[in-house]
């Protein structure tokens, strides 16, 4: 591959540097993280709409779906001990994620994933194995625990170990592989459905262990980030890595601003407390927001609950499990749009098209679903032509989502903050993504009961929301060195105010380097 080039930034910052074999197949092995929590939100809403698993665990809800004819197909899977075996997760990564920031800044990167993948594992055996409601919940929180500690490092490692001229594109491998366990998961629920005896559900489960044994044995053999390095002391060796990384000799400059940065880190005792000081309100603000609007695009509604959704809408078993395929292959082919275009377009174009396309396929999706549903969720005899409008349009939307607040949810965060923050930071942005996960994952089926179709319009009034909020608020970050992020916000117009331009010209002048 030819050299990154100069894109001028900052000062004049261009680093040199190529995107090297090494790093490729490196950041896709560290992407594959993104496996785990892919296949549990593909694999949750499957299970949870097989018979012999509701049978088991959760009688009423069989009894509601396929025994009380009287009962509202809006309200047939309404049981908060059922959304509790799917959002109990989400809870447990939220508080994972905590601990998670001060191991990924003190061991580093690796050893987060590897803690991971291990959680994960364990998780997945018990529910693979379990017998009673309390031993789901129990691997359901294991499970939670290594997500959280995978979404924490993941996405720093990767914006960490790009070239910055395809740091988006290598970031958002870690949406790609959500993206594919989501589907690898839906899948296999299809075809697990249909084993005879009713246990197809514990291959569902079980399985989790393979995409966990994945992140587990490449977060031992991944080296570690010239970033951490430098963080935990070891410059020597950082420098060697850096020159593995980057593919050129000269790295002296990009080395520098990686020193500085530490330097700087360094001095902060309090990474939590220092997020609060006014020079990172901007980065504080993303950390929250964007994971925030992320969850209220409703798409894990969409994503946890497809087959639960289609069958509430008078899809049969299959047919409802076949349409969550269907969504999980958009899914991916989607997300490699963005990856082809995020370093050419930038994070803006993708954010704004992306906002205005579920903003269109919600409103459709919410007249549909009225106008055949009405209020009393009786639908009667639906033609054929009605499920593949409704089928057509939630596609679309999901890949609205797969191309613009998917994967960038998760890039933009991982590379706007300053050394000093940004394990600390990343940890805000995982646990806030994963409390309203949680919350949504928990009140899902409650609202669909007593909102109905309504749903749908709620879920597209936060997309008008985010898509000002990006518009106004959001800068551009394609092509911008990790270090050298710190001029975005000097040049934006809001943030502008609270950026201390004295702090950054006195640390240029001390260490010859940015943030």
């Amino acid at each position: 591959m030819p050299a990154v080039g100069g894109i001028s930034v900052g000062g004049g910052k261009a680093y040199p540097g190529s995107l090297t074999p090494f790093v490729t197949v490196t950041c896709i092995v560290a992407a594959m993280g993104g496996l785990i929590f892919g296949y549990d939100i593909g694999i949750s809403g499957g299970v949870t709409s097989m018979d012999p698993f509701l049978l088991k665990f959760f009688p009423s809800v069989y009894r509601k779906k396929n025994l009380d004819k009287t009962t509202n197909q809006y309200c047939q899977y309404d049981s908060q001990t059922l959304t509790m075996f799917t959002s109990s997760l989400y809870l447990a990564a939220l508080l994972s994620s905590l601990v998670a920031s001060t191991v990924t800044r003190r061991f580093g990167r690796k050893l987060s994933m590897l803690f991971g993948g291990l959680l994960f594992l364990v998780g997945a055996f018990i529910n693979g194995f379990a017998q009673s409601v309390w031993m789901l919940i129990v691997g359901r929180i294991l499970l939670g625990f290594g997500i959280g500690f995978a979404n924490q490092s993941v996405p720093l490692y990767l914006s960490e170990m790009a070239p910055y001229k395809y740091r988006g594109a290598l970031n958002i491998g870690f949406q790609l592989s959500i993206t594919i366990g989501i589907l690898v998961a839906n899948v296999l629920n299809y075809f697990f459905a249909k084993i005879k005896g009713g246990w197809g559900w514990r291959l569902s489960l079980g399985g989790a262990m393979v995409p966990a044994l994945i992140i587990t044995v490449g977060s031992l053999v991944l080296p570690d980030t010239p970033n951490s390095m430098i963080e935990r002391g070891d410059r020597e060796k950082a420098k060697a890595q850096l020159r593995r990384v980057r593919g050129v000799s000269d790295v002296d400059e990009e080395f520098d601003d990686l020193i500085a940065a530490s330097e700087a880190s360094s001095q902060v005792d309090h990474p939590w407390r220092n997020l609060l000081q006014r020079k990172y309100r901007p980065h504080l603000t993303m950390a929250i927001m964007i994971p925030f609007f992320q969850q209220l695009t409703g798409i894990n509604v969409i994503m946890f609950y497809a087959p639960v959704l289609f069958s509430s809408i008078g899809f049969k078993d299959d047919n409802a499990l076949m349409s969550a395929v269907i969504t999980g292959v958009v899914n991916v082919v989607a997300t490699c749009v963005s990856i082809y275009g995020v370093d050419k377009w930038g994070r803006r174009a993708l954010f704004l098209e992306g906002g205005a396309q579920m903003l269109i396929c919600q409103a459709v999706v919410a007249a549909a679903i009225g106008a055949k549903f009405g209020i009393d969720g009786n639908p009667g005899d639906l033609p054929k032509w009605y499920a593949v409008v409704v089928v057509l349009f939630i596609c679309i939307y999901v890949a609205a989502f797969a191309w613009s607040w998917g994967p960038l949810g998760w890039l933009v965060p991982s590379e706007i903050f300053p050394l000093e923050i940004r394990s600390a930071a990343q940890s805000i942005t995982v646990s806030v993504n994963m409390f309203f996960t949680f919350l949504i994952a928990q009140v899902f089926l409650t609202m669909l009961c007593h909102m109905k179709f309504g749903l749908f319009i709620f879920f597209a009034f936060f997309v008008v929301v985010m898509t000002f909020f990006v518009f106004f608020l959001l800068p551009e970050t394609k092509g911008i060195p990790i270090e050298e992020m710190g001029q975005v916000w000097r040049a934006h117009p809001f943030w502008s105010r609270f950026v201390e331009h004295e702090d950054h010209d006195n640390r240029v002048e001390m260490g010859k380097g940015g943030y």
